[in-house]
């Protein structure tokens, strides 16, 4: 049986692309204790290791500490080292992308462990942002003053991007079409609205980004706490979207050129300097010893050396 990815929402899940990518799982670690209760939590993470032998938890870096204690609870209470708890650094929507290639690969020949360590990697080709109606609560993305000034503005509106760089741009008649930075690679476009029409994503971002195509995705409830713009439930004014590769052959080509070694703590198989079952980090003795195919070296203190060294094996965004 494939790795089991989980997430911590079932707005985390999107629809599989093909009858071969299997659903995530939902843990609902965020519900009340009355309604989602840790001995439930306990007995379904039990039940997915037993069927899948190992699983990988994705959760927001937003979510609020409670739901981490509970995974890691969890964890602690199944004395598990087959449990991965992840937390890239992506807006929901790209992280239900994230999630989405996962399970693309969980299908493929990696072991559990280049699976989960393979998220660092492929977070470095989501570009994840949202257009929202303010910017004076943001804290996630560098926000100027006169941002922040701008925002009190009446029918202001913001297009951010938050990974793989931030950027942000004012939109209006004075921006002149201007849009942020995106992929100069083949992407699938997902959009999630709020309360706010996704016009501008389907009909200037798109285009600007020359993506395959676009799908339209429920907005994630953690999508209003991690930009600032309202309470889950009531999002305010927000379209968020995520760009992504939606190949799985790219992707595992992406993943399969990078070096892999073996954690020294719990001996699982990882790329990158980082195990992303037990979190241990390579030694320092190993540190240089990471490479990307074709023999060129790359720093291990992050993936992001890696990501640029493979970029060239992806196919360029239609023109």
């Amino acid at each position: 049986m494939p790795t089991a990815i989980a997430v911590t929402d079932p707005d985390l899940v999107l629809v599989s692309p093909d009858r071969h990518t299997p659903t995530a799982s939902v843990l609902p670690v965020g519900e009340p204790q009355e309604r989602y209760p840790l001995d439930r939590a306990i007995i379904d993470v039990h039940t997915l290791i037993e069927q899948h032998g190992y699983v990988i938890v994705l959760c927001p870096q937003s979510a609020p500490d409670s739901v981490v204690h509970r995974l890691h609870s969890v964890r602690s209470v199944l004395e598990s080292d087959r449990i991965a708890i992840l937390r890239p650094e992506l807006p929901p929507l790209g992280l239900a992308v994230l999630a989405l290639q996962l399970r693309q690969l969980s299908i493929c020949d990696f072991s559990p462990g280049v699976l989960a360590s393979a998220a660092r990697l492929l977070a470095h080709y989501v570009y994840a942002g949202a257009v929202v109606g303010s910017v004076a609560k943001l804290d996630r993305v560098p926000v100027s003053l006169r941002a922040h000034t701008k925002s009190w503005a009446p029918g202001a509106q913001f297009a951010v991007v938050a990974s793989p760089q931030p950027e942000l741009v004012r939109l209006g008649a004075t921006t002149g079409g201007e849009v942020p930075g995106g992929p100069s690679f083949g992407t699938h476009l997902f959009y999630a609205p709020g309360q706010q029409t996704p016009d501008w994503v389907t009909g200037t971002l798109a285009p600007a980004w020359r993506v395959n195509g676009v799908t339209e995705a429920r907005l994630p409830a953690e999508s209003a706490r991690w930009w600032a713009t309202g309470k889950p439930g009531s999002p305010g004014r927000i379209v968020e979207f995520a760009a992504a590769i939606p190949d799985i052959s790219v992707l595992y080509q992406l993943v399969s050129s990078v070096r892999r070694e073996s954690c020294r703590w719990c001996g699982l198989e990882l790329i990158g300097d980082r195990c992303g079952f037990c979190a241990a980090p390579l030694s320092v003795a190993e540190t240089p010893g990471e490479r990307v195919g074709g023999g060129r070296s790359a720093s291990a203190s992050a993936l992001a050396p890696a990501a640029a060294s493979a970029r060239a094996a992806l196919p360029r965004a239609p023109h």
